[in-house]
C-alpha cells in the first residue's frame, strides 16, 4: 500500500525491506481529530494546503461519530488539529464532549487564530478542561516567520504566546501545557530538537519573556502547499534526496502512524495525517469513523508514500 510519484526516489516500502524493517500497527492509543482546512493563514509548509479558501470543515453529526469512537477505543490522548480549529463553530461542544474520554486532550493551533476578541470564551474552555495547547511557532526571528507565514504573523503570535503565559499555559507548576512546534521555513532539514528547544527557551525568556513546556522540531512534509512550492522552486529532487538520506531506522519503531488512529474533517479514517493530505486511507479502504467498532488491530499494515521520509529523517515524528 504505498502511493509513488514519478521520480527515482526509492520506494519507502523497500528502504524498509532494506534495512529488515517492518511498518505496521501497535497498540492505537492516540486519536487525532482533524476538524478542517479553513485556516486564517496559507502557511508554505502546509501539508494539507490549508487556508482562507478551503470550506471544508466538520459536522456535528461527524463530530458525533468522533465522540462515540472515542468512548469506545478508550484513547490515552485526543489530538485535535485542522486547518485552525479554532475557527470551527462546532470546537467548544467537541472539546467539552472529548475532555472526560482522554486523560490528555490537545488542541493545536497556529496561534494567529487564538488572536481574535471572539475567541478569549474557547481559551477560557480549554483552560477549564485543562487542555494542552501544541502552538506552531516557527522562528524567534520575524522575518524567518513572516517568509512561511506571511505579513504581521509574527508579531501576533508574540502576543497571544504572551497572552497564553498570563492565563497561565506555560507555566510552571500551573498544570497547564503550552508546546511550541517548529518548522524550518525551506528545504532544508531542521537543527537538532535539544539544541532548538535550548535557544528558543533562552531567546523567548530574554526577549519577550515567554516561557512554554516543551519544544518539538519536524522535517516539513513534501505534500501539499509545500510539495508545490518545492517543485516551483526546483527544490523538490534536492529536498526528497535530503530526506532519503537522513533515513534512521530507529525512528520506526516510535513512529506516531504506528499508535494512532487519524480521523478527517468529513469522517474518515487514516493511519496519519499526512495520509489524510496523500489521499491514502486506513486499510487501503474509505471508511467512515462511525463503521469502526474498535481501534485497528496491532499488526495492521500502514500505508506508506515517498512522504514518510519526512518522519523518519533525523529524529523523525515519534
Amino acid at each position: 500500500m504505498e502511493q509513488q510519484s514519478g521520480t527515482a526516489i526509492e520506494p519507502f516500502a523497500r528502504t524498509l525491506e532494506r534495512h529488515r524493517l517492518e511498518l505496521r500497527r501497535g497498540p492505537a492509543h492516540t486519536l487525532q481529530v482533524n476538524v478542517g482546512l479553513r485556516c486564517d493563514l496559507a502557511c508554505r509548509h502546509c501539508h494539507l494546503d490549508a487556508g482562507p479558501g478551503r470550506p471544508e470543515t466538520m459536522s456535528r453529526p461527524t463530530m458525533e461519530a468522533v465522540v462515540a469512537f472515542a468512548r469506545r477505543g478508550a484513547f490515552r490522548a485526543i489530538d485535535i488539529t485542522g486547518g485552525a480549529p479554532e475557527l470551527v463553530p462546532d470546537l467548544p461542544w467537541l472539546l467539552g464532549q472529548l475532555a472526560p474520554l482522554t486523560p490528555k486532550l490537545l488542541l493545536r493551533s497556529n496561534l494567529t487564530a487564538l488572536a481574535a476578541p471572539e475567541h478569549a470564551a474557547l481559551l477560557e474552555l480549554c483552560r477549564h478542561l485543562r487542555v494542552t495547547l501544541v502552538a506552531s511557532f516557527p522562528a524567534t526571528s520575524a522575518a524567518q516567520t513572516e517568509a512561511q507565514r506571511g505579513p504581521g504573523v509574527f508579531d501576533r503570535s508574540v502576543a497571544v504566546l504572551r497572552q497564553l503565559n498570563a492565563l497561565g499555559w506555560g507555566v510552571p507548576g500551573s498544570g497547564l501545557e503550552l508546546d511550541l512546534v517548529v518548522n524550518p521555513a525551506g528545504a532544508f532539514l531542521p537543527a537538532g530538537q535539544r539544541q532548538t528547544e535550548e535557544r528558543f527557551r533562552r531567546e523567548a525568556e530574554r526577549k519577550w519573556g515567554i516561557v512554554f513546556s516543551r519544544l518539538y522540531t519536524f522535517a516539513n512534509v513534501p505534500l501539499g502547499r509545500f510539495l508545490r512550492w518545492l517543485e516551483a522552486s526546483g527544490n523538490y529532487e534536492v529536498y526528497m534526496r535530503k530526506l532519503v538520506q537522513s533515513f534512521n531506522p530507529c525512528t520506526v519503531e516510535g513512529l506516531m502512524c504506528r499508535s494512532l488512529v487519524s480521523v478527517a474533517w468529513d469522517g474518515t479514517l487514516h493511519d496519519c495525517d499526512f495520509n489524510i493530505a496523500a489521499g491514502l486511507p486506513l486499510g487501503a479502504t474509505r471508511r467512515h469513523v462511525s463503521e469502526l467498532e474498535a481501534p485497528p488491530a496491532p499488526g495492521t499494515p500502514i500505508a506508506t508514500g515517498e512522504h514518510c521520509y519526512a518522519c523518519t529523517a533525523g529524529s523523525g515524528f515519534t
